[in-house]
């Protein structure tokens, strides 16, 4: 099995790190592509007609200066472009959990969904910050992979992927959790007035805020938390409503 290891928090992250040793333990097939620095809540977005630049940094290893869903590109179009694709993505270990509207803005997601547009499973890996790190943490998430591939026709529909968002401690319970709201980038800084120019921050942070059911509350609660997510975002719109728009032809 081939497999490719991306991540938004950088090159040098311990989470990419902890993922490529668990993706190391299923295959001897695993490629790593990261971006050179972190690149929070970097979303969906790909580089377009502006030169990337990929570092090879070991064998199979490379690091690459746009944003982590570019590393799915680049990986597609020119390390994989003569050769076979990946059978499976997998993207983190993000520093913090991954939730609520955060599914939007997301780097690890973005980068999870990337992969589906080129046709390969993805899972997004996120965990709390200062989790309980521990040795057998590896084994048991080599454990959760493997049967999540062993069973990937329940879940990597077309344009689907698995959004799994762990505890502080492992093992844990699973558990399919509904979307919560806990938006990031709230609030302003103000850095610096000058005439016309205001020079201003988003913080970091977010409330925390939960209630039943919702990730932060599994989450919290000590379960591992897991999403199937997919990028159609398509509601029909009733036909009565499409009916009065077509009076305006």
């Amino acid at each position: 099995m081939r497999i490719l290891v991306c991540n938004d928090d950088g090159f040098d992250a311990p989470g990419l790190a902890r993922l490529t040793e668990v993706a190391r333990s299923l295959s001897d097939d695993v490629f790593v592509v990261a971006p050179d620095g972190k690149r929070t809540a970097g979303g969906t977005s790909i580089t377009i007609a502006r030169p990337l630049t990929m570092l090879r940094r070991g064998e199979r290893r490379y690091s690459c200066s746009g944003t982590p869903a570019d590393c799915v590109v680049t990986a597609m179009t020119w390390l994989f472009a003569e050769d076979r694709k990946p059978d499976l993505v997998l993207s983190g270990i993000n520093d913090g959990r991954n939730v609520a509207e955060d599914v939007a803005y997301s780097g690890t997601n973005g980068i999870a969904r990337e992969a589906t547009f080129w046709g390969v499973p993805a899972i997004a890996f996120s965990r709390v910050k200062n989790a309980a790190e521990m040795p057998t943490d590896i084994e048991w998430l080599r454990a959760f992979i493997v049967l999540l591939w062993q069973n990937r026709a329940e879940w990597a529909h077309e344009g689907h992927w698995l959004n799994v968002n762990l505890p502080h401690s492992l093992p844990a319970s699973i558990r399919q959790p509904r979307i919560g709201r806990d938006k990031i980038g709230r609030s302003c800084e103000v850095l610096e007035e000058e005439g016309e120019k205001t020079v201003l921050v988003i913080p970091r942070g977010r409330e925390h805020a939960t209630s039943p059911g919702d990730e932060n509350a599994l989450i919290d609660a000590g379960h591992v938390c897991v999403n199937r997510l997919n990028w159609f975002g398509e509601t029909p719109l009733a036909e009565p409503f499409l009916a009065g728009l077509a009076a305006l032809s």
